[in-house]
């Protein structure tokens, strides 16, 4: 495993497809990163990435040989199967999310992590949403009641095995468990055409009541989270990270040369939100955590916690018989 006393990480990308490109050309911006090699099943498509970015492709084994840490973005299915080498190499991943496809799968690697001495952590982007960023800490001043949240869009034109659910309304899920300390206490849910498109209501023991909504139906991009609390709402849009705050509003009676008109006037607030690149905060992150040691923002507990959400919703919507929601360890 190469020296990782000085500042800078060797690390390498594992599947370079659409999202995985994109981490290719982040590490090989950031100045705490060596890109020393992809990997991809399709080598053509590697040798394509790696001659763009100035770097190598290479076989799985000789990268991993190679590196301290990996971003692991390749087809859910082959999560576990990578990471696993990963933990065998002593090699730090940033697994995609979801982090694997099911919840057993999950416990299995949770073992086996826990065996190995590196850092894992999952690839909820979201969070690194300065929207988000700057929600989080206006959230913890208030007494929230209810969350909505809104992920749309239209049939990609790319081959996606997993359902809207899995694969679009577990961003929601993990800033829903992000935002709400408290466990799941029931879950509702519905869906049509597999999953493409569905929706979920999840009580929690607080009483705080989320309400999520994904499609790969709708003929328009939504990227929105509503948050009603006691003392205002929280209005984010992902795509344009614009936050309002709706304060109470204030009713009045206006004359007019026709009579009198009712208006309420509505008190908003639009926080400074600073200019990021959302998924090149995530990778700092990450290479920080494996610098120093430290937990990974969105760990690989907070991966599996998203993941059994979003299972138990999925389960629900097609029928299916759903044992457990909780994966918070006692």
């Amino acid at each position: 495993m190469p020296n990782t006393n000085g500042t800078c990480l060797n690390v390498g990308v594992v599947g370079v497809g659409s999202m995985g490109q994109h981490h290719v050309r982040i590490y090989d911006e950031l100045p705490t990163a060596e890109l020393v090699g992809v990997f991809d099943a399709d080598s053509e498509c590697a040798e394509e990435i790696a001659n763009k970015h100035d770097t190598v492709a290479m076989e799985l084994n000789e990268l991993l040989e190679a590196t301290t840490a990996v971003s692991v973005a390749v087809p859910t299915q082959f999560h576990f199967d990578i990471a696993t080498q990963c933990f065998e190499h002593g090699v730090s991943p940033l697994i995609e999310k979801p982090v694997v496809g099911d919840v057993e799968t999950g416990e299995e690697l949770r073992e086996l992590a826990e065996k190995s001495d590196v850092t894992v952590q999952v690839g909820h982007v979201e969070r690194f949403n300065p929207a988000i960023q700057v929600v989080q800490n206006i959230v913890e001043d208030l007494n929230v009641l209810a969350l909505n949240a809104e992920r749309l869009g239209p049939p990609p034109n790319r081959s996606i095995n997993d359902s809207a659910v899995i694969d679009l309304m577990i961003h929601d899920i993990d800033i829903v468990l992000s935002l709400v300390d408290d466990e799941p206490e029931s879950v509702m849910s519905a869906g049509i055409q597999s999953n493409r498109y569905g929706t979920a209501t999840v009580d929690f023991e607080s009483e705080t009541v989320a309400t999520l909504t994904a499609s790969r139906l709708t003929q328009r991009k939504v990227r929105k989270l509503e948050i009603t609390a006691e003392e205002c709402v929280v209005e984010v849009d992902y795509t344009d990270q614009i936050v309002e705050i709706h304060r109470q509003s204030i009713p009045s009676y206006v004359e007019e040369s026709e009579g009198v008109r009712y208006r309420h006037e509505s008190v908003i607030e639009r926080p400074r939100v600073p200019s990021a690149e959302p998924l090149k905060s995530e990778l700092e992150s990450f290479l920080d955590a494996v610098q120093t040691g430290a937990t990974p923002e969105v760990s690989l507990e907070d991966g599996l916690r998203a993941l059994e959400l979003a299972c138990t919703v999925e389960e629900k919507a097609l029928d299916k018989p759903v044992s457990t929601v909780s994966t918070r360890s006692d």
